[in-house]
């Protein structure tokens, strides 16, 4: 059904998709940029300080990268802590929202109150970090996973979402014998799916780009994940995770500038393939865990 939009209404609309245009370049630059700069030419990286198309694609950055272990080992060490560390949150999550959903529960204003005083005062990061040494989790991927196992705001969300499931689906399974683990198995989980496929973006995005936690507590640099090592390539400029021994003497370095924008890419694009598979309920799970409280 089309409408007739007045003179005022459709330049507004005209300006509104220029702007929204313009703000999506500005935000499609700087990608534009890491991922031109990792394929060009040493010369044209060199002789041109900002490209966006190189003239020539070369690959030579990424052969020199994956030349050692040190990268793929830490993908798949930080692809390992998303995946499990993502099960553990929504497991953890879910396990606590489902009955703080339930208005009979006893204590639960002030289980909700010690939940809502988390997101405003926290242990601080010495508690943190000597609890995690005290139970021997210290260069084990446990301590980047069991400590922020629960984040206060999704499980408010995730609460509020349940609340909103009719209440006679749960009488209706008590009538056909099912008990309230099943009841949560069953049919909770089952339907929750746009506001659980929400919190497994936020939650894996998180563990993905989380770098702070390991430096504080992985020490074996053979268990860094890939944002410790990108970290250590791109700020600190060290080097040395390359191996260009294996291409013959008339191998040439890539500049440093080509290893870390190649370093960058390969960081970002496991991620970036995972979105597009949740994207369909991502806005709807917002809405729905938000509606009331």
């Amino acid at each position: 059904m089309t409408r007739n939009l007045s003179l005022p209404s459709r330049i507004f609309d005209t300006m509104n998709v220029v702007f929204l245009i313009f703000v999506s370049l500005i935000t499609l630059l700087p990608f534009l940029y890491v991922i031109a700069a990792s394929l060009a030419s040493s010369e044209e990286v060199t002789q041109k300080p900002f490209l966006l198309i190189p003239s020539k694609l070369d690959f030579t950055a990424y052969k020199y990268i994956f030349s050692t272990s040190s990268i793929s080992r830490s993908l798949l060490v930080s692809v390992m802590i998303t995946i499990v560390g993502t099960f553990t949150n929504l497991l953890m999550t879910s396990l606590m929202a489902y009955p703080l959903a339930r208005k009979d529960l006893s204590y639960r204003r002030g289980v909700l109150f010690l939940v809502t005083f988390s997101m405003i005062f926290s242990g601080g990061m010495i508690p943190t970090f000597l609890v995690v040494k005290a139970v021997g989790m210290m260069d084990s991927y446990m301590s980047l996973i069991i400590p922020g196992a629960i984040s206060a705001f999704y499980l408010i969300v995730l609460k509020n979402f349940f609340q909103q499931l009719p209440e006679g689906l749960e009488e209706s399974a008590k009538i056909d014998g099912c008990n309230d683990f099943q009841i949560y198995y069953k049919i909770i989980l089952p339907l929750s799916k746009p506001a659980l496929a929400t919190l497994t973006l936020f939650y894996a995005v998180g563990h993905w780009n989380s770098y702070f936690s390991a430096i504080l507590y992985i020490n074996d640099a053979a268990k860094w994940p890939i944002q410790v090592l990108l970290r250590q390539i791109v700020i600190l400029s060290q080097g040395g995770f390359g191996d260009s021994t294996q291409f013959g003497e008339s191998f040439v370095v890539p500049p440093a500038v080509t290893i870390k924008m190649a370093v960058i890419v390969v960081s970002m694009l496991p991620i970036l393939c995972v979105y597009p598979f949740l994207q369909k309920h991502f806005a709807k799970g917002l809405y729905l865990g938000s509606v009331k409280g």
